[in-house]
């Protein structure tokens, strides 16, 4: 199965869904993100994710690649944004939508705006895991 996770940065919320995906949802999922207007992948997020054991620093920030998009099972997006600006998809391909707060908005000290990373972080790998459990096997 095709995924595209969607977001207006590409640089943190999907980042983290695709690399969940890649690593939890191997031989199941075929996992690709990408933004509205990509704006490099966040540090911040490579961090958080590594604490999980994966590594997403070699991932890059995009934007949507329409005739990719066009081959995907299922599109996810992950913000409000995103949600009301992704190009039209044709009707085979599944939309969800995880309404999630961008943590690179986060204020405050390093800790606590690392901490609002961890609980995006957290309820990705949350939704991610559902996600999966529910994708036919193969």
């Amino acid at each position: 199965m095709k995924v595209m996770f969607l977001c207006t940065g590409n640089s943190c919320r999907s980042q983290m869904a695709e690399g969940f995906a890649r690593e939890l949802g191997k031989g199941k999922i075929e996992a690709y993100s990408a933004g509205l207007s990509p704006a490099g992948l966040n540090e911040r997020a490579v961090k958080v994710m590594r604490e999980t054991g994966i590594d997403i620093s070699g991932q890059k920030s995009k934007p949507i690649d329409p005739e990719l998009l066009e081959t995907m099972d299922v599109v996810i997006t992950l913000c409000d944004n995103a949600a009301e600006s992704c190009p039209w998809t044709p009707p085979q391909i599944k939309r969800i939508h995880w309404s999630l707060e961008d943590p690179a908005k986060a204020t405050g000290t390093e800790e606590e705006i690392t901490a609002r990373f961890r609980d995006t972080r957290d309820e990705i790998k949350r939704r991610v895991t559902d996600f999966i459990a529910e994708v036919p096997n193969a």
